[in-house]
């Protein structure tokens, strides 16, 4: 990593609140997300790394996107940071067999490393998305009431499912601008007497790193 450069660190509550705030983050500067981590109290922590200006209007439209969902984020940009320092940031890739799933993702190669190389773990899909929904509930029951109602409401595909523990869970919809806005419009509601809706938020024209990080 060149000296010149930053890291920038968003955690969030919940799952949807930071694949928001990432969006926001890609659009708004020119960074390149390095990790997304889970832990078990509910938080998702986005890496991010380059120039400090990119860096921090990065995490500060991040930060804005993730507040807008009472997603409680919090924010730190590391100017110059040390390479010894990030052998702690750094996480390996790992699985988590309870909730089978990834809990350590990474969209490239350690940038205090290998700068220019891509992880093999990076999986962006060519096709293109109008948009994602996600609908996250406190509760399965909840979230699946809600997902056969969206996908009765309009023309959708379920893209797949993300566990956070604590009995958080967010389904990911796919399809055009206004059929997955009728589709999350029409589950909303299907939560209540069921479970605790967390988030429910449309990504129009999703960024890469946010494709690559979809469920499957």
């Amino acid at each position: 990593m060149v000296a010149s450069a930053a890291l920038g660190i968003l955690e969030t509550a919940g799952w949807t609140p930071a694949m928001v705030a990432l969006d926001a983050m890609e659009k708004a500067a020119g960074v390149q997300v390095w990790q997304v981590e889970l832990n078990d109290m509910l938080g998702t922590v986005l890496k991010v790394v380059g120039p400090v200006a990119a860096v921090t209007a990065a995490v500060e439209a991040g930060f804005a996107a993730a507040e807008q969902l009472q997603g409680r984020p919090t924010k730190l940009v590391i100017a110059r940071p040390s390479e010894a320092g990030s052998r702690a940031i750094a996480s390996s890739v790992e699985f988590n067999p309870l909730i089978q799933q990834a809990v350590v993702k990474e969209i490239t190669a350690n940038p205090f490393t290998s700068p220019n190389s891509v992880s093999e773990s990076s999986t962006v899909s060519n096709e293109p998305v109008q948009a994602l929904g996600f609908i996250e509930t406190q509760g399965f029951t909840a979230v699946f009431e809600a997902i056969d109602t969206a996908c009765k409401a309009a023309q959708v595909d379920v893209v797949g499912k993300e566990k956070l523990g604590g009995g958080y869970v967010t389904v990911v919809l796919r399809g055009d601008v206004a059929a997955v806005r009728a589709a999350i419009d029409a589950a909303r509601p299907k939560v209540e007497g069921l479970g605790k809706l967390i988030a429910a938020h449309v990504i129009a024209r999703p960024s890469q790193s946010v494709l690559a990080l979809l469920p499957k």
